[in-house]
């Protein structure tokens, strides 16, 4: 069994350092201190301003879509967009077990229910295959949507998650969700810049979300965003974040529940001069990956690459060892000698509060648990 000496000693050459080496950190070379002084100095650091507008302006480009809406963070995206596509308390939603918490949080936070999906291997994200089994087994297909036969439910949407920046098979997950008439929310909380087909994650579903937290590609210290094709759901969704508010010179008229779910011009202004640097910061890491894969290959390890007709971010770039006491001895190892790595997420219906969710067999997602640890994967 390896005792991965040459693979620590290989990331600190990449870093050139002997220090502790983080999982990911935010590089600041460029505009940040100066946007952010401007904010100061216009007292304009809550939610209204100039740089919120820039960056949601940014975001409809680099994602390719309508409409662009800065909110607080991912997960309060994602629930917005949930509710933004018909998701009602008592509902389902069709998510993938192996994914960080706050998809099954953001769901829950719409008093619906998660319904817990294997991933496929290649991506592992949210399979096509494993939705379309589902769907035929418990799916009954109505006039006004699609529900379980097993809990009589609706299932109104399905939220794929691109992980570390891995987009899922987008195609034939949507084409699959239209046919059994289900909205698709894509988590891209983590794909940032990458694309499928030619498109960027985020644009394919009827609304995307991304996250722009401190350990993310690009960051706004804490903060997210919802893309859409749809204007009158961006808009919408706007309306939905800002407290549901009635444009009105000075009277406060508000005609349903909303959210105040805005980010400040203080947070946009910092992801405004992020956004402007993120084709480095892609090309940065895909150099960075490059060199990885070509190392681990010597090694006999597998080093996770983009699958074909996709590109990814490379955002936490991650290894899968043969099992899950090589993954011990990896994490072991390469923390003691200050090297920070970190194992894949628990499964979603491991944790207490998401035990009793309906859920398929998860072969492939439990196989990917067992195996999948993330390596150091900042921009140098």
């Amino acid at each position: 069994m390896n005792n991965f000496q040459e693979t620590i000693s290989f990331i600190k050459e990449q870093y050139n350092t002997n220090e502790f080496i983080p999982l990911h950190v935010p590089k600041f070379n460029g505009n940040e201190k100066k946007y952010v002084l401007e904010t100061i100095e216009s007292t304009f650091v809550s939610s209204v301003g100039a740089f919120v507008d820039q960056f949601e302006n940014i975001m409809t480009q680099i994602t390719n879509t309508q409409k662009a809406v800065a909110v607080v963070n991912g997960t309060a995206g994602i629930q917005v967009a949930l509710r933004l596509v018909g998701v009602k308390a008592g509902d389902e939603v069709l998510t993938q077990a192996l994914t960080f918490v706050a998809t099954a949080n953001a769901i829950a936070y719409c008093n619906a229910h998660p319904v817990f999906l294997d991933v496929d291997t290649d991506t592992m994200g949210l399979s096509p295959i494993a939705v379309e089994n589902f769907l035929i087994e418990f799916g009954d297909l109505r006039e006004d949507g699609c529900y379980n036969k097993k809990s009589g439910r609706k299932i109104s949407a399905c939220v794929p998650m691109h992980t570390f920046g891995f987009p899922v098979h987008l195609d034939e997950l949507i084409r699959i969700c239209r046919l059994w008439k289900i909205p698709v929310v894509e988590d891209a909380a983590e794909s940032l810049g990458s694309e499928y087909k030619g498109k960027p994650t985020g644009s394919l579903g009827d609304l995307g979300v991304f996250s722009f937290n401190g350990n993310k590609i690009v960051t706004s210290g804490g903060g997210g965003a919802i893309v859409t094709n749809s204007i009158p759901l961006g808009e919408k969704g706007k309306y939905l974040t800002t407290t549901a508010k009635i444009p009105h010179p000075y009277e406060y008229v508000h005609d349903e529940m909303g959210y105040n779910f805005r980010m400040p011009n203080l947070n946009a202004a910092l992801a405004c001069a992020q956004l402007e640097q993120l084709d480095g910061f892609l090309e940065n890491k895909r150099t960075l990956a490059e060199e990885y894969a070509s190392f681990f290959a010597s090694k006999g390890i597998k080093f996770r690459t983009e699958t074909p007709d996709t590109k990814a971010n490379y955002w936490l770039m991650c290894v899968e060892l043969e099992n899950k006491e090589e993954r011990n001895l990896f994490l072991e190892t390469t923390n003691a000698n200050a090297v920070m790595t970190r194992p894949i997420w628990q499964l979603m219906y491991r944790l207490p509060m998401y035990a009793n969710c309906q859920r398929d067999e998860n072969a492939n997602a439990e196989f990917l648990e067992e195996r999948i640890v993330n390596i150091p994967s900042s921009v140098r």
